[in-house]
């Protein structure tokens, strides 16, 4: 029996949003958005699947960078309004290049500091 995508709470907009962890190090690699089409795939597929907000298009994790996201569990809160996708990252996984989007670190002081490394340069795999 499939897993009924329409028992969790979407917003306004139709959105949820997932956060997205490595299975591993518990680390967390980015925050995305998903529709209800969009966990249905991932479910499907076992690889991650979201809806842009920004360019308001359905779209694959990995499908231009190749660094895709194996899941190996999903997870919704007591609410059932926010998911948690536990994977295997491929790659990195921030669109930046780094292993995960949260690698800018405010301190105390105010400054930001850049935490991790770049694992590619964007201009070249993005093309722009």
């Amino acid at each position: 029996m499939a897993f009924d995508v329409n028992l969790l709470k979407y917003n306004e907009q139709g959105l949820i949003p997932a956060i997205v962890q490595d299975r591993e190090t518990g680390e967390v690699l980015m925050l995305a958005y998903m529709n209800s089409e969009a966990v249905g795939k991932t479910l499907e597929t076992m690889e991650t699947w979201f809806w842009s907000r920004s360019r308001q298009k359905f779209w694959h994790k990995g499908e231009s960078s190749g660094n895709t996201q194996k899941v190996t569990g999903i997870y919704y809160d007591c609410d059932k309004d926010t998911l948690l996708v536990k994977v295997i990252q491929k790659g990195a996984a921030c669109h930046e290049g780094y292993y995960t989007c949260f690698h800018n670190q405010i301190e105390a002081s105010g400054k930001v500091s850049i935490v991790g490394e770049r694992f590619f340069d964007p201009k070249e795999v993005y093309k722009k």
